[in-house]
């Protein structure tokens, strides 16, 4: 059994009750369309005092707090507490309710403030015990300076809070209050660590890899998920560091990687018929599709030892997909992660510069959402002294003291993610008692966590810990029959129940990453950009780096897990087997990626691999697939050839850049097509001539990116399970569940799919470019094949499954935007919309009205270089989005520029609520002043904030 005591089952009824309450008074609150003078003051109440004088306790001296006309704050100070104590109030200014959801949501206690709707994401994120790992890094781990600037940022916070009434801080707590009293906590230090937990989590690596290969073997052999998977095209996409070498390593040391191979044959057809998203067709067409699932019963374990079990996979892919459904409940603060989840950024010699110095730009890509996560600000000491070490400015994240991404006055560094595989699942052979490591069996860790519930009753959970890491298979009902049938090596312990599953993850080993931000934030060359990097250990980061001397380099951070031979991390590994165990070390510092001024005088990074095939240490099986930095490379190879310069607005011109890699592929085969259809030829005719960019008023855009998603849907996305296909897209196929009696194994199920729209399969990214890539060569290839359907016959080949592609596209966009192509436009289609976090998600549309923006028309798509990703199997609409962009003049800081996804405040109806959106969305960059004499020529307000 489980040591899940009481956990809900209803998950989302709950929550969107209490939301729909609390929405529903917000409305009122606000006066919603007629201005009552009470409404209106409720709305006014928190918008912060920006001018004048206000008394800040705990101050050495006065503060100035110079804001622009976008509400970006500049502070001035004479100390680092002063500094950090005024950042901690202005963000609070600003920000609070969100900084407030933050921390409920890393310390587990959503509950306390939206009610039982979030027991279950709660017991999740207690039994993972971010909050807890965050404390203990903070009492063990960081320096006394560290947490001096921690405690001062905390005060500061608290001392906007002091004397006020929720009411007072943000108007969320106005309708908060309506549904249950509430008062807010004093902020603590921890408060602050513990958001890097959940940084480290969106960013945490191929999790969701490693579940979905495992959940794809219900109805793919494994050769088929492995062509789903493709190796990374080193002859196609430039890693980011193309000549590292490991100092003394041996190219074929033991890297911690190898494939082993799980056998298991099997042959048939499946057909199926039946209704899906947007094509309505049935799954598992052609030989070996079906007839494959039966054989990949085994091979789960083969990249961890190679003797597959043909046991039935029942009970493996309730757990799995149990598992799932419990990480989409967690709120992603950064985005879904997935493949998409990722950022550019990139720096250029001053060689190769108008400028004569670096030119340094970053646009990292998360999800929409409102306020940004990024808050933009300045942070001055005057002058620079031994009291007071800084002068930086750039992106801060509100909650957390010092700047993540930006410059101070000797450097500028930018941020993209490393994506190495930092996280491990685990089966564990369970009993009341404890788990079994070797032959002997091992009582668990255990602690009790009671998780408070606003309104109701508090639960209590027992949370369960192996050498791997915390039994995260006994936060579901369905993870309770965790590897009832999982496939594993012959000589696996008896099942029994079945096996639990273990979360191994770096980020719940206490960590640095807050001390290498101050160091960062105060580096002056680059042997002190290293040495803050050599803090960073999660999540790990590509940072990229300038400075006034005119040098520019790389360094990849982070704590990196050195496995087992033959476990490369793709699937989950047997955690009775001690020979899986991590080694106690990660890879040496010294031996990660960098480098410093390359004779190609420029960096890219952008996702893609690090290092080519050869470096000796596995860093991940799943990189990025380099779409975006080899299209960023290009550009800057076509700048700077014939002795071109690059300038600060061609570095933004390339931050905006549309094309598309898979339209550039894909089209010459569609335009060869011969339609007979005079509607479908005439959106065919759309694709000659186009130049495959991705503009929002292009009607050709649209028209390919729907025949595209087509493509995907019928080749891959309606033979895959459930578990992967959005949540409503039903289809009928044949049973491959092993219980199934085998003479009722023809008759057709209908099975519908259980994911989000913005996480579900196939997402389109530029992991499907390079499976469809080998596929364009190969005309009868069986993933080709489809089964006919009420409207259309049967495909069997390239061209046929094209055709019926082009087909559904030109219907489906007639339906979204009107049989005219005349009218068509791909920002019709691709639309962005600003939600709320928390009441602006799942409330009616009175509240969505109230806290939400948009829609906004978009250019753009998944891995074009300004990447706002959209998920084809969900539909069309932005899930990913540049969340800022900056260009850093290195050396004239003053020409620098920048821009936010929304503005500096989040309380809704101020005018700094989305101030910068529509130029965000036009590709525009507003000036960023960073010197004494720009501030003050920027300056509209001026606080001083004095002791």
């Amino acid at each position: 059994m489980p040591a899940n005591t009481t956990v809900s089952s209803t998950k989302k009824k709950g929550r969107r009750a209490r939301l729909l309450v609390i929405a529903l008074v917000l409305a009122l609150v606000a006066g919603v369309g007629y201005g009552a003078y009470w409404g209106v003051s409720t709305v006014r109440a928190p918008f912060p005092q920006t001018t004048g004088t206000l008394r800040l306790a705990g101050l050495a001296g006065p503060v100035d707090v110079k804001r622009d006309a976008y509400g970006v704050p500049q502070i001035y100070a004479s100390t680092d507490e002063d500094l950090f104590r005024a950042q901690g109030y202005v963000q609070a200014q600003d920000r609070f309710w969100e900084m407030d959801v933050r921390r409920h949501m890393t310390a587990g206690r959503l509950s306390e403030l939206l009610g039982d709707g979030l027991v279950d994401t709660d017991a999740f994120l207690r039994t993972l015990g971010w909050h807890r790992v965050a404390k203990e890094e903070y009492d063990t781990k960081l320096s006394e300076e560290t947490k001096k600037n921690l405690q001062a940022y905390a005060d500061g916070v608290n001392a906007y809070l002091e004397d006020k009434q929720p009411r007072d801080v943000s108007v969320e707590y106005s309708a908060l209050a309506f549904a249950h009293d509430y008062t807010i906590e004093p902020w603590t230090p921890v408060d602050s660590v513990a958001w890097l937990k959940a940084m480290a989590w969106d960013l945490r690596g191929n999790m969701e890899d490693e579940i979905d290969r495992s959940l794809m073997l219900d109805r793919l052999s494994p050769e088929q998920v492995e062509q789903l998977y493709p190796e990374y095209p080193y002859d196609l996409h430039r890693p980011i560091v193309e000549d590292f070498e490991v100092e003394g390593a041996d190219s074929d040391a033991d890297s911690g990687s190898g494939t082993g191979t799980g056998t298991g044959t099997g042959s048939g057809t499946g057909t199926g018929s039946g209704t899906g998203a947007g094509t309505g067709n049935g799954t598992g067409a052609g030989a070996g599709f079906q007839g494959g699932a039966q054989g990949g019963a085994n091979g789960l374990q083969g990249s961890a030892g190679g003797q597959g079990s043909t046991a039935a996979r029942s009970g493996l892919q309730a757990q799995l997909s149990g598992l799932s459904e419990a990480l989409d409940d967690i709120p992603a603060l950064l985005g879904p992660n997935g493949n998409g989840i990722g950022s550019n950024s990139w720096v250029v010699s001053g060689e190769y510069t108008t400028t004569g110095k670096p030119l340094l730009a970053n646009d990292p890509h998360l999800a929409p959402q409102l306020p940004s996560v990024w808050y933009q600000m300045g942070l001055h000491c005057r002058p620079v002294s031994a009291t007071c070490g800084y002068d930086v400015a750039g992106y801060s994240f509100a909650g957390m003291p010092g700047v993540v991404i930006g410059h101070n006055q000797d450097i500028a560094w930018g941020m993209t993610n490393l994506g190495t595989d930092v996280t491990d699942l685990y089966l564990e052979k369970v009993t009341d008692r404890g788990y079994l490591r070797g032959s002997k069996e091992v009582p668990f860790e255990t602690r009790e966590e009671v998780i408070k519930v606003a309104g109701g009753s508090s639960r209590t959970i027992t949370v369960r810990t192996t050498n791997n890491g915390p039994l995260i298979s006994d936060r579901s009902d369905e993870q309770e029959k965790v590897g009832q049938e999982a496939p594993v090596t012959n000589g696996a312990p008896d099942r029994g129940d079945g096996y639990a599953v273990a979360l191994r993850w770096t980020a719940l080993d206490p960590g640095t990453s807050m001390e290498a931000l101050f160091k960062l934030n105060r580096a002056k060359d680059f042997k002190e950009f290293r040495d803050a990097a050599r803090d960073f250990d999660v999540p790990a980061q590509n940072l990229v780096y300038a400075d006034t001397e005119g040098n520019i380099g790389y360094q990849a951070p982070g704590r990196v897990p050195v496995r087992a031979e033959g476990h490369d991390g793709r699937y989950p590994a047997p955690g009775w087997d001690p020979a899986y165990d991590w080694k106690k070390e990660y890879v040496p510092f010294e031996e990660l990626p960098y480098e410093l001024n390359p004779k190609r005088g420029y960096i890219t990074t952008a996702n893609q691999a690090v290092v080519g095939a050869s470096y000796p240490h596995l860093l991940t099986e799943d990189w990025g697939y380099g779409s975006r930095s080899q299209r960023i490379n290009d550009l800057i190879e076509s700048k700077i050839k014939d002795g071109g310069k690059i300038s600060t607005d061609d570095m933004r011109t390339m931050q905006t850049d549309n094309s598309s890699e898979i339209a550039k592929m894909l089209t010459p085969y569609l335009l060869k097509i011969d339609v007979s259809d005079p509607y479908v030829r005439e959106a065919q005719q759309l694709l000659e001539g186009w130049d495959y960019t991705q503009e929002s008023d292009s009607a050709a855009a649209a028209y390919f990116n729907a025949v595209w998603r087509n493509v995907l849907m019928l080749a891959f996305g309606d033979k895959l399970p459930k578990e992967l296909r959005v949540e409503g897209d039903c289809l009928n196929v044949k049973p491959v569940d092993p219980t199934v009696p085998e003479d009722q194994r023809d008759k057709l199920v209908r099975e519908c799919g259980k994911r989000a729209p913005d996480k579900a399969q196939p997402d389109g990214g530029d992991r499907w470019y390079e499976v469809v890539r080998p596929l364009l060569k190969d005309e009868e290839n069986a993933w080709w094949h489809t089964p006919a359907t009420r409207l259309d016959p049967a495909t069997a080949t390239r061209d046929e499954l094209l055709a019926r592609a082009m087909d559904d596209a030109r219907w489906e966009l007639t339906a979204k935007l009107g049989k005219d192509i005349s009218t068509w436009s791909w920002g019709r289609l691709h639309q962005l919309n600003l939600r709320n976090q928390t009441l602006g998600t799942e409330g009616p549309a009175v509240v969505k009205q109230l806290l939400n923006r948009g829609p906004w028309n978009l250019s753009g798509g998944e891995a074009a270089v300004n990447a706002t990703g959209w998920n084809a199997a969900g539909g069309y609409d932005v899930v990913w989005v540049p969340s800022m962009r900056m260009v850093v003049n290195v050396g004239d800081w003053d020409k620098s520029r920048w821009i936010n996804l929304t503005g500096a405040s989040g309380h809704a109806y101020h005018p700094h609520y989305t101030d910068q959106t529509d130029l965000w969305a036009r590709g525009e960059l507003l000036d960023w002043p960073y010197s004494a004499p720009a501030v003050d020529r920027a300056k509209v307000d001026h606080l001083v904030l004095k002791p």
